[in-house]
């Protein structure tokens, strides 16, 4: 059986990029790498990377084909939050089978979401 271990998120604005999700998660990195460029959080029972990658150029180009949820019982608090952040707006929340979900963009244009937790 597979465990999710964690998720890297390779960019060219490592500095922009893990100050925003800093800010996100609303605590410091709890790894950084300076001489490798990379910041990295624990989230739960996933670690979350941001690493410099040379290959990775500009915006993301196809941002919704994978997508990172974070777990909030407040997702219409959190959205304005993570909004007044920096956070770009890609679907505010609405309600979808007894929960409700958001969708939002980092620096790079990587879209994420914000969901209550499921049963």
């Amino acid at each position: 059986m597979l465990s999710l271990n964690s998720v890297m998120i390779g960019t060219q604005q490592l500095k922009e990029l893990a100050s925003f999700y800093q800010k996100v998660l609303d605590k410091p990195a709890d790894m950084i790498d300076t001489e490798n460029g990379f910041y990295g959080w624990q989230v739960g029972a996933t670690f979350i990377g941001v690493l410099e990658h040379s290959e990775m150029k500009g915006p993301s180009k196809d941002p919704g084909r994978v997508m990172i949820n974070f777990e909030t019982t407040q997702v219409k608090e959190e959205f304005e939050r993570i909004m007044a952040l920096g956070g770009v707006a890609i679907k505010a929340p609405y309600e979808i089978g007894g929960g409700w979900i958001a969708t939002l963009a980092d620096p790079d244009g990587n879209f994420f979401q914000l969901i209550t937790p499921m049963d």
